[in-house]
């Protein structure tokens, strides 16, 4: 499944660079992240614990950042495992414009869920899918952008 959206974030588009490399900043964007912390240059390891419908399952999972055009935008490439309840992944290209003193972020990414998470329904995984980047995308707006978000 494909989802794509665009925020408008009133901060400089460098500090909207630092801010996607942060993973503190990532950490608190994440619903469930319980542990977001680097290994490596360009990747991180996470535990989140996710739920979609009636499956709730923790997932250990690793997070890379590719194609980096700083600061322009890369694509961050995530897969997790939980354990009976199947895996995740998915990857989204993000895209930062600069538009007057504001920052335009777009993002188109991709997601794929196997196992007992799959058996819950394609629509239900794309719903829950698709407000998960929402809800990400708008807390990294409101916390990087500040209260003019």
């Amino acid at each position: 499944m494909d989802l794509t959206g665009e925020y408008r974030i009133p901060a400089a588009r460098e500090k909207v660079w630092d801010a996607l490399n942060d993973p503190e900043i990532l950490r608190q964007c994440i619903d469930g992240c319980e542990e977001l912390s680097r290994d490596g240059e360009n990747a991180f390891v996470a535990k989140v614990t996710a739920k979609i419908g009636p499956v709730k399952a923790k997932f250990g999972g690793k997070v890379t950042l590719e194609n980096i055009v700083a600061p322009e935008g890369y694509t961050i490439r995530g897969e997790g495992q939980g354990g009976v309840a199947g895996f995740a992944k998915g990857s989204a290209d993000v895209k930062l414009r600069v538009d007057g003193t504001d920052t335009v972020l777009t993002y188109t990414a991709r997601a794929e869920v196997g196992g007992k998470l799959a058996s819950v329904g394609s629509r239900l995984v794309e719903g829950v899918a698709k407000k998960t980047a929402d809800d990400f995308f708008g807390k990294f707006s409101k916390i990087v952008g500040g209260a003019a978000a």
